[in-house]
């Protein structure tokens, strides 16, 4: 089926983003050869990302519903990985903290993008299904990085990672170009599937303009998912930017062991991501509501998550293996937060939402990187940093359970679409 094998073209950007994120945090300790780098710097660092990240996660899933998912992806992949390669250039610090920035602008996008190729292509009952294989890019790239980045070290300086990882990204646009377009426009649909898609298709002709930002704002649901990301992803991106670095100083890993061993997590969190998906949409063909469907899914995830709690205190095998938990649950709960904007609002305003809560999950990247580096210069340990880290996916799961007591489509009315107030039909 042809949409399918669009979804493993989406994943493979997915994973390429992955990858390019990951640069920084693997070859660290080769970069630091050239450019001393304190935890406060590194944070720094990860802080310019996620900033810019967060800033173009809202504009770039706007931007999705603007010019569309075609163009708008193949734009962003351009700008990321002309803005990864430019790492290479660095002769300090602050241009780092420019490429970081630059490479957190393109990548905001990716996505939002994602997210409308899925309400475009699929219908609800395979959603899930479909971001959860997406979501698996995310654990490819990890699964990649650690072992390619140490090759390319033995081999070459760490230059030559970004410039690689680069160059990927370019290729991978043609592919993209060449493939994809909305079911609508696409000459290789076949008449079955177009005639399976036809509810989704007309579902799309029938919507009106994109609710404004302050209408869908002024929703408990955009608030409730919003909060929930926050949080999660306050967790999420300190696993992704920091599990290197607690190898290099809590557990005196040189690169090559990192390289050897960092890559078993992500596995673990590509496993997560499709039973995670694959479950909620089982759920729905044995009739479970989607409510239920969607929170009991939520809610398994979570709860798996406060085993990190006791990385600091175990040997590195069972840290190791704790990480790999941690990585499966957090991949299994972000692909069902991912689907919840295409089951709640309405296709012309999902890449909206889905900006607006992958902003605040960088957001709370953000805020909660700057406090780990703050902690660990002072002396607090990584003991507090994982008791935090584990909190908060449970907490997140309360609070979409008290703001979406269920979850169901809303209707926009037309006055909602064109000014600040809205209507909400459920």
């Amino acid at each position: 089926m042809l949409r399918w094998r669009l979804v493993f073209i989406v994943a493979a950007a997915i994973a390429i983003s992955y990858l390019d994120r990951q640069t920084l945090p693997v070859a660290i300790k080769a970069i630091e050869q050239d450019i001393p780098i304190t935890n406060e710097q590194f944070s720094l660092l990860q802080s310019a990302f996620l900033i810019a990240y967060a800033l173009m996660y809202a504009g770039g899933g706007k931007l999705m519903d603007i010019v569309g998912t075609r163009a708008g992806f193949m734009g962003i992949m351009l700008f990321w990985s002309l803005a990864c390669a430019s790492h290479a250039l660095a002769r300090g610090v602050s241009m780092l903290v420019i490429s970081r920035l630059l490479l957190g602008m393109g990548e905001g996008g990716g996505f939002p993008a994602a997210t409308r190729a899925v309400a475009e292509w699929f219908p609800i009952h395979e959603r899930s299904t479909a971001m959860g294989i997406i979501n698996a890019g995310t654990a490819v790239g990890g699964v990649v990085s650690a072992p390619l980045i140490a090759l390319v070290l033995t081999y070459s300086d760490w230059r030559a990672v970004f410039l690689l990882t680069g160059a990927m990204g370019i290729t991978w646009t043609i592919w993209w170009w060449r493939a994809y377009y909305p079911p609508e426009q696409h000459a290789r649909l076949g008449d079955a599937e177009r005639q399976m898609l036809e509810p989704v298709m007309r579902a799309g002709k029938a919507e009106r303009d994109a609710p404004r930002w302050l209408a869908l704002l002024q929703l408990r649901q955009t608030w409730g998912i919003v909060s929930a990301k926050f949080l999660s992803d306050a967790a999420c991106n300190f696993y992704l930017f920091w599990l290197a670095k607690d190898l290099y100083d809590a557990r005196s890993f040189d690169i090559k062991s990192v390289g050897a061993f960092a890559w078993i997590p992500y596995a673990a969190a590509g496993v997560g991501c499709l039973i995670g998906g694959w479950l909620s949409s089982w759920l729905l063909t044995k009739q479970v509501s989607l409510d239920r469907a969607r929170k009991i899914a939520l809610g398994a995830g979570a709860a798996v998550m406060p085993a990190v709690l006791f990385v600091p205190s175990v040997p590195v095998a069972w840290a190791i293996a704790i990480f790999s938990l941690a990585y499966f649950g957090q991949q299994w709960w972000s692909t069902l937060v991912m689907i919840l904007p295409t089951d709640i609002y309405p296709r012309s305003a999902v890449g909206a939402v889905a900006g607006l809560i992958g902003c605040a999950g960088a957001i709370g990247g953000v805020v909660f990187g700057e406090l780990v580096g703050y902690l660990l210069d002072h002396g607090f340990g990584y003991g507090v940093v994982f008791t935090l880290a584990g909190s908060f996916h449970v907490l997140a799961f309360g609070i979409i359970c008290l703001t979406i007591p269920r979850i169901a489509p809303i209707a926009f009315s037309a006055r909602a679409a064109s000014s600040s107030s809205s209507e909400v039909i459920v």
